[in-house]
């Protein structure tokens, strides 16, 4: 009798990752590939949506072939969160490029919607700040930028679906247009206290409903794969955006239990229970998981950049030929440095939200070198 195992995908930023987990929960098979960023313009980022795609099913098929003779009885997935794809329901292809959360195009746009005084409606009803991180302003570029996209739009031809989304739709063969609560909660076009899309924040941002995905729980039924991709068809049975997902993987069920990630960037959430909660500190309030019926919510802070600093260090200074590399290096550096460096590369998130804000190494004396910089990385 074949062993039964949940093969759960991580779509990262920086790389898109396939893990095989016994039913107990120990990891049976990872494989892992770094995902190509694409940095166009000033303060732009952006991902292939066919890298991401086919890096994802790459390393599945990978981590699958390592543990032969199992069963597969369910697919997980957590992702990049905000990320923005928009496709054609048709041929499946993208109209554009993926314009990543940490893309700072729609800055001014959202500036403006602050004058006009939006962000207190906004901020109500979705828990979010007006900020180019979030997915609206994404899409509405998009539609506003691409010949022909708002006509397709408006006429039901395309499909907006953050990465979750856009991995749903192609393992399932293009059956499924779905997303979960979490992700959904991270586009400011998301209601989360009714738990549905709001007519409001979509004349706001003048989109169009006809492109969004179905909303459901974090545990629900997101279809089956396409026989094709692994010889069976698989359930995808779960998906939450990857801070939510780290929060529900770490147990934190009850009220006050934080965790905090340092991966591409640094987010610490904070269980708030049933009960939204408003920081007075420019916290976002955000769905924690949507599970039976029930929505618990959290309060997070959000660091753009932390991890990802280690790949700059690598290709944008030359500094190491590998990231494993840092550690020693930081370790090396003289103990009474004071560089510090401000990794502002994208704006800076919470409190302070200024996307304009860009980084900088600070503190710099004549016996600072790499070591030092790699230490305040």
């Amino acid at each position: 009798m074949s062993d039964k195992v949940i093969l759960s995908i991580d779509q990262g930023t920086t790389s898109s990752r396939a893990v095989v987990l016994s039913q107990s929960g120990q990891a049976l098979s990872i494989a892992q590939k770094e995902l190509t960023q694409h940095y166009p313009e000033s303060g732009w980022v952006e991902h292939d949506p066919v890298d991401i795609w086919q890096d994802t099913l790459s390393m599945c098929r990978q981590a699958l072939k390592r543990v032969p003779n199992v069963e597969i009885v369910g697919i997980g997935i957590t992702n990049q969160r905000e990320t923005t794809i928009l496709w054609n329901r048709h041929t499946g292809k993208t109209i554009y490029p993926a314009i990543v959360w940490q893309d700072r195009r729609t800055a001014d746009f959202y500036d403006a919607l602050k004058s006009q005084g939006h962000e207190e409606m906004i901020h109500a009803r979705t828990g979010l700040l007006l900020d180019a991180y979030f997915s609206a302003g994404k899409i509405k570029w998009i539609l506003d930028n691409v010949a022909g996209a708002r006509a397709a739009a408006e006429a039901g031809d395309l499909a907006f679906g953050t990465v979750d989304s856009w991995l749903i739709w192609n393992l399932t063969g293009g059956t499924v247009h779905a997303t979960d609560a979490t992700n959904a909660s991270r586009t400011s076009l998301f209601n989360i206290s009714t738990n549905a899309w709001d007519e409001t924040l979509l004349r706001l941002f003048d989109i169009p409903a006809a492109i969004l995905p179905e909303v459901k729980e974090c545990a629900d039924d997101f279809g089956m794969t396409e026989i094709s991709l692994f010889g069976t068809e698989i359930p995808i049975a779960g998906v939450a955006g990857d801070q939510h997902a780290a929060a529900f993987g770490q147990a934190c069920f009850q009220v006050g239990m934080m965790k905090s990630t340092y991966g591409t960037g640094c987010f610490a959430l904070v269980n708030t229970g049933v009960q939204q909660v408003q920081s007075t500190n420019r916290l976002i309030s955000t769905i924690a998981y949507r599970l039976n019926g029930e929505t618990v919510y959290a309060l997070e802070g959000s660091i753009f950049m932390a991890g990802a600093i280690m790949q700059w260090l690598r290709d944008g200074l030359n500094m190491v030929r590998d990231t494993s590399e840092t550690e020693a290096l930081a370790l090396a550096a003289d103990p009474d440095n004071e560089v510090v460096l401000v990794p502002a590369f994208t704006g800076l998130g919470a409190p302070h939200w200024r996307p304009e804000a860009r980084a900088a190494i600070m503190g710099l004396t004549r016996n600072a070198g790499k070591a030092e910089i790699a230490h305040a990385a």
